[in-house]
């Protein structure tokens, strides 16, 4: 078991999240109206402070620029919780923040903001005119969408190319921070290739449903790519007692 997530876990209690109730003069601005912000409940929002301090500003240490979040299995929640880590972060630093959306099997971060997919990653991967054309304008003058882009049938082989390491190296330089929605681990090694290019990765886990070899296979397959996980977040977790008492506990 990784040292992270021990740490993660000896730090208070697991994140449970979700089911509780100057950008660079360089970017240009879209014509379209940026995307308002998000939805977030008092409770859910002190959660992800809590996991947005400790991945990003880590005091006495180089914290991560860019980090990955990668499900066991669909459907536990990744993309809601990079959209709403991203706009934390936003509003906690000067710098540029950039959500990219690597999930070619089932791509869903722009329907967190009501924004459309095509133009994206998957397009910028096959031409050559950089990124800033495929870039969507957030709820802050900092915060950036790269969605997926058009439907493609080799999304792995497109994340594994030199094209790939060449845009992640365009993204490193524009923006300050770049967060990561990775397809699930038991869907294939994208999120390992992805965790091979960033400074780790993020690794979510769906209260009552992922199973604890699942996520023991997960962290040894990370382990066996040298890919450093960060944290391991306990999301979609349903509470017996009111948020209101809970929440003082």
């Amino acid at each position: 078991m990784s040292k992270n997530f021990e740490l993660l876990q000896q730090a208070d209690k697991l994140h449970d999240i979700s089911n509780l109730n100057q950008s660079r003069p360089s970017l240009p601005i879209e014509s379209v109206a940026c995307a308002p912000p998000l939805e977030i409940g008092e409770a859910a929002r002190d959660e992800i402070t809590k996991l947005g301090r400790r991945l990003f500003q880590i005091p006495g240490t180089e914290a991560p620029r860019m980090v990955v979040f990668a499900g066991t299995e669909k459907g536990n929640g990744c993309s809601w919780l990079c959209a709403r880590v991203g706009e934390f972060l936003a509003s906690q630093v000067s710098g540029s923040v950039c959500l990219l959306d690597c999930n070619f099997r089932s791509p869903s971060l722009h329907q967190e903001f009501g924004l459309p997919n095509h133009y994206g990653l998957s397009d910028a991967l096959r031409r050559s005119d950089g990124i800033q054309p495929y870039l969507k304008a957030l709820s802050r003058p900092n915060f950036w969408l790269l969605s997926c882009g058009s439907p493609v049938e080799n999304g792995q082989a497109l994340l594994g190319s030199d094209r790939m390491r060449v845009l992640v190296q365009e993204l490193r330089e524009e923006f300050e921070y770049i967060i990561v929605d990775a397809a699930p681990l038991d869907a294939g090694t994208d999120s390992i290739v992805l965790g091979g290019l960033s400074n780790g990765i993020v690794l979510v886990l769906k209260a009552n449903s992922s199973r604890r070899d699942t996520a023991g296979k997960a962290l040894q397959d990370l382990h066996s790519a040298n890919v450093p996980v960060r944290g391991v977040v306990l999301n979609r977790r349903t509470f017996p007692i009111p948020e209101a008492i809970y929440k003082h506990l």
